[in-house]
């Protein structure tokens, strides 16, 4: 089932903004927004719900934290204990000290790596995966609107987005 989508091109960040508040307002779906650069807000004037990539990085830096202790608890207390500068190595607790700077490096290692493993997954950003980019403009200063124009008049559709300040506006059919 073919459907079809507007694009709308603008050459203003603020512009786009305000077309996206009335864009929403007007109750039409926004399929997505292109931008060049990031625009503060507008994911907030989308409608987007907040992320949780915040709680994943938590998640993952305990993971990191506890490998780290396992570790050296392994390493440096079970397995090949040793008398470091007069300071045996009995238990993890005494050693805790020394500890403290691995367990911090290896906390932000495992939240660091696995975070960008999970945003390129979240994003479905596969090594050599063909761009997505609908107009090859909007990586150097356009920006572009992709609403939903199955359900509306097209007519009406390109005469709001002409209103609001589009410089250019297609209809495309998506497959």
């Amino acid at each position: 089932m073919a459907s079809k989508v507007i694009h709308a091109l603008y050459t203003d960040d603020d512009v786009l903004m305000d077309a996206v508040k009335a864009t929403r307002k007007k109750h039409y779906h926004i399929e997505e927004v292109f931008t060049p650069f990031p625009v503060h807000g507008l994911d907030k004037a989308m409608g987007l719900p907040h992320t949780r990539l915040a709680i994943t990085s938590f998640m993952y830096g305990c993971v990191g934290i506890t490998v780290a202790i396992t570790m050296m608890n392994y390493i440096m207390i079970q397995d090949w204990p040793q008398d470091i500068g007069g300071k045996p190595s009995f238990s993890f607790i005494e050693n805790l000290p020394s500890f403290v700077p691995i367990m911090f490096e290896l906390t932000v290692f495992f939240a660091a790596h696995l975070m960008v493993i999970t945003f390129y997954m979240r994003s479905r950003l596969w090594p050599f995966k063909e761009a997505e980019n609908p107009d090859v403009r909007t990586t150097d200063d356009h920006f572009l609107m992709e609403i939903d124009a199955s359900h509306h008049q097209e007519e009406e559709l390109i005469d709001f987005l002409t209103n609001t300040g589009a410089v250019e506006i297609k209809i495309i059919d998506k497959h």
